[in-house]
């Protein structure tokens, strides 16, 4: 196994917000995958790596739906914003 640390997996979280839509799905589900390596490993945080699955996977939902909004993620955050669909 390597030394994948839930670090990581955040500093794949922040890197997909400024990708294209393809391809942040593909780093966050990349991430994902990582996080659930990690949750066979008894030195990780499983308080902390449940809250990174949790917003990795809400992330993914928002990227997926992001070009319905016409903008960017910001946009498919904010529903209620003048720009939804």
């Amino acid at each position: 196994m390597t030394d994948l640390t839930l670090d990581d997996v955040e500093r794949s979280l922040e890197r997909a917000t400024d990708l294209e839509t393809e391809e942040a799905v593909a780093v966050l589900r990349s991430a994902r995958e990582d996080l659930e390596a990690l949750g066979s490993d008894p030195d990780v945080d499983e308080t902390r790596r449940r809250e990174l699955e949790d917003t990795l996977d809400q992330r993914i939902r928002e990227v997926e739906n992001r070009d319905a909004y016409r903008g960017e993620l910001g946009a498919a955050m904010n529903p209620d914003e003048d720009d939804a669909p």
